[in-house]
């Protein structure tokens, strides 16, 4: 029987893909009781993840079960998992890393290798939740938690990465363009992820393709910080060559997936065949 954790995220995939969902049909799937399956929906529901609405028959949670507040956690999700998959082969030898907030950077840090000379510095509350039962090292940066993120802002949280160099920083975005470079949506994540920049060997952006080409109000950082930047096959062709010609290293996240210009390979495809097994 799959960990709650696990099956929580299928149900949510389930979802994603607009199926209709049975407790019985995911009870006998998950290889659980009906109760499990219906603690599950409460769960992600009192999380925020669903809502659920009456009037159907109770038995089929719906096209009953619409998409809360989070529902960003859902959009673009099977692109996201990829570019999760990807950005994390390419961590390669660093071993303190910083992992900013978002949906795309959880998928990274779910695929990261459990080695226990790793150092993974967060101010996602998700991530650290995730990262907590691994044997790599968790640090949680503490300070004012945003209830809708999850994630920690404000002095403390800035004092807590001032205490760290790191090899490598993940982040993801609310937009990246050649021209108006990293931007954010709200200005005290815009700091944290400002801080952990500077105090980075090396700069790793994790964004879909719908974030290329966009400029929200809070600045990160020039497009040129930027050492590798993953994305997917939607990305436009036009703001990727723009940022390739800055010097970035592109690497779309596909099934067969290959730096952009560079003939398509089958690592993609073995990393998808990877996250199915586990």
């Amino acid at each position: 029987m799959p960990l709650a954790a696990d099956r929580r995220v299928k149900i949510l995939e389930r979802v994603a893909e607009g199926a209709s969902l049975q407790v019985g049909e995911l009870a006998r799937q998950f290889g659980c009781s009906e109760m499990t399956i219906r603690r599950d929906i409460q769960r992600l529901e009192r999380d925020g993840f669903l809502r659920r609405t009456y009037g159907g028959a109770t038995a089929h949670l719906t096209r009953d079960l619409d998409v809360a507040f989070n529902a960003r956690s859902l959009a673009n999700a099977p692109a996201k998992r990829l570019i999760g998959l990807e950005a994390a082969r390419l961590l390669g030898s660093a071993r303190t890393v910083f992992v900013g907030i978002g949906t795309t950077a959880e998928q990274f840090a779910r695929y990261l290798p459990s080695r226990p000379d790793l150092t993974v510095v967060t101010g996602s509350l998700p991530i650290a939740g995730m990262l907590g039962t691994r044997p790599s090292r968790g640090v949680v940066l503490g300070g004012t938690i945003r209830r809708d993120e999850l994630s920690c802002i404000g002095p403390a949280a800035r004092a807590t990465l001032e205490r760290y160099r790191f090899d490598l920083a993940v982040i993801g975005t609310g937009g990246l363009s050649a021209r108006r470079g990293l931007t954010d949506l709200n200005d005290d994540e815009a700091e944290i992820n400002r801080v952990a920049v500077e105090r980075s060997e090396r700069l790793m952006v994790i964004a879909d393709g719908s974030k290329l080409g966009q400029v929200t109000p809070a600045v990160v950082a020039p497009a040129a910080a930027i050492h590798v930047l993953v994305t997917d096959a939607s990305a436009p062709l036009d703001e990727l060559e723009q940022l390739r010609a800055l010097g970035i290293e592109i690497v779309i996240a596909a099934p067969g997936a290959r730096r952009h210009g560079e003939p398509e390979s089958s690592t993609g495809a073995q990393l998808q065949a990877e996250a199915i097994r586990e």
